[in-house]
């Protein structure tokens, strides 16, 4: 996919962060966007931007742990849109817990909406993407799908299923000749709201993390856009985003498993 205009661009999580910057950048290529997001007054809020930008959007309403509403979803598109050219599976949460502090609620939680929403999604749109003849996927997962990170386990276990599973379907579009490319995206701290909405375990001050994750995080929205878009036109099967996502993309390249202890010596020098 070497240019965005008149390409049909589904985007899940677009009522804030990543996703609206990601439809705002494509409406100002001359892509049609169908939007979706569970708060629905934030996705409209992201395609009236895109309209007056010049560009034909529109917004749902979609939970992306629902199988049979992501489904409805994508027969919904193809109704108002035609098949869709690129989607982008970005909708995402994070929570911060030790194993021994996870609740099966909140491991659920983060596994039905990180894991499964991006399953549905892929499963759901792959046949409109190889019909329409130039399609691509981007499936977002994170730095910590390239590196685990101590009390980020369920976050590490949605984020390296979502690796595994993208880098899979890569090869079998290649093998079977299909015309859709497929990334995994790996972003580190991006300025976006997912630590203001998270959840944490063991008696952590989540306002405190995040107020902490907003200090940390030095990557926009808009260049994670604008990088994640450079990536899909050179069908880049990994795309790293922000100077610390290929810092930890490094670490088990140079370490091997020897990079956990990297890591551990840090976290322990940031809790003393």
């Amino acid at each position: 996919m070497k240019n965005f205009q008149d390409k049909v661009a589904v985007i899940t999580g677009a009522g804030a962060g990543i996703g609206r910057a990601l439809a705002l950048e494509l409406a100002h290529r001359g892509a049609r966007l169908a939007l979706s997001g569970r708060n629905f007054d934030n996705v409209a809020e992201t395609a009236a931007l895109c309209a007056e930008a010049g560009a034909q959007a529109r917004a749902y309403r979609l939970d992306v742990t629902d199988r049979t509403a992501v489904y409805a979803h994508a027969d919904d598109v193809h109704a108002d849109f035609g098949p869709a050219n690129l989607l982008i599976n970005n909708a995402g949460v994070s929570l911060t817990a030790n194993v021994d502090e996870l609740s099966w609620e909140d491991f659920e939680w983060i596994v039905d909406i990180n894991f499964w929403g991006v399953m549905y999604g892929t499963k759901a749109f792959l046949p409109q993407l190889i019909d329409s003849g130039d399609g691509h996927l981007a499936n977002v997962s994170s730095m910590f799908g390239l590196a685990a990170c101590p009390s980020q386990s369920a976050y590490n276990a949605t984020k390296f299923g979502i690796r595994g599973f993208t880098d899979a379907l890569r090869q079998e579009m290649k093998i079977a000749g299909h015309p859709v490319g497929v990334s995994c995206v790996h972003p580190g701290m991006v300025k976006t709201g997912i630590a203001w909405k998270a959840r944490a375990g063991g008696g952590r001050d989540r306002d405190a993390l995040a107020a902490n994750f907003d200090r940390l995080a030095k990557t926009t929205p808009e260049s994670a856009a604008q990088a994640l878009l450079a990536g899909i036109r050179k069908d880049k099967a990994q795309i790293l985003i922000g100077a610390d996502a290929r810092v930890i993309a490094l670490l088990p390249r140079l370490f091997g498993a020897g990079y956990q202890k990297i890591i551990t010596a840090q976290m322990k020098k940031e809790v003393a």
